[in-house]
């Protein structure tokens, strides 16, 4: 698995300080996409260990609410197992303390008995729809057709 980029201190994509990972690759490809650089499962850097070792420190931090995922899309099949070890690993690390976000266009009604979702605590599902554009922050979706699907019960530290 590749990916485009981390962010250490990202408030745009989730509630709060999140530590948030743009993964490489999607065949989705949705028109108005905001991130098409990351269609091509081939762009950005490899995702190995130490990767994995800097996302689990910068989580550390008491301000850091948790972990969003996004890309690309991390349902790609090239993406959900490294992604699922990772939500794994995150959970093993500091339980339900951290949350962790997950962005896809696929609908979570079709891919829900993936086993990434044992623990991620919000998905956003759905293709980006240009015609459904919402503007505004906090919204966490960039088209109306897109939901966030609390499938966690979030415990506080």
């Amino acid at each position: 698995m590749n990916y485009i980029g981390i962010s250490d201190f990202d408030t745009a994509n989730g509630p709060g300080v999140r530590v948030s990972l743009f993964v490489s690759g999607c065949r989705l490809r949705c028109r108005g996409c905001f991130n098409p650089e990351s269609w091509d499962f081939d762009a950005g850097k490899p995702y190995d260990e130490s990767v994995q070792e800097r996302i689990l420190k910068a989580l550390e931090e008491d301000y850091v609410d948790g972990l969003s995922l996004l890309g690309g899309d991390p349902l790609e099949p090239e993406n959900v197992d490294v992604l699922t070890d990772l939500c794994r690993a995150v959970r093993e690390k500091f339980g339900n303390k951290k949350t962790i976000w997950l962005w896809t266009g696929r609908l979570y009604d079709k891919v829900k008995d993936l086993e990434i979702f044992q623990y991620v605590d919000t998905v956003v599902d759905g293709p980006f729809i240009e015609k459904y554009k919402v503007e505004g922050k906090g919204n966490w979706f960039g088209s109306s057709n897109q939901r966030v699907i609390p499938i966690r019960c979030e415990v506080a530290a």
